[in-house]
């Protein structure tokens, strides 16, 4: 199991409490990060939203980027 499998598997097991490196990490891994002011975006595949940069992210934000990247994987 690879570096970025087990950063995933991590989150996908805890989704409350994400640092906002892990976070953006997982966004790079299958999208990109567009850069903002106070809000940045997160772009995977077809799917966008914009989330604010602190630490720990919030959950919502987590369980969004899951359910776009369980989306693009099917």
């Amino acid at each position: 199991m690879s570096k970025r499998d087990k950063r995933e598997e991590k989150i996908r097991q805890n989704p409350i409490n994400v640092s906002i490196v892990d976070f953006e990490a997982l966004v790079k891994n299958y999208g990109y990060i567009e850069s903002g002011a106070k809000h940045h975006k997160a772009v995977v595949g077809d799917y966008s939203m914009t989330y604010k940069r602190e630490n720990p992210i919030k959950s919502v934000y987590v369980r969004q980027l899951l359910k776009f990247i369980d989306i693009i994987q099917k």
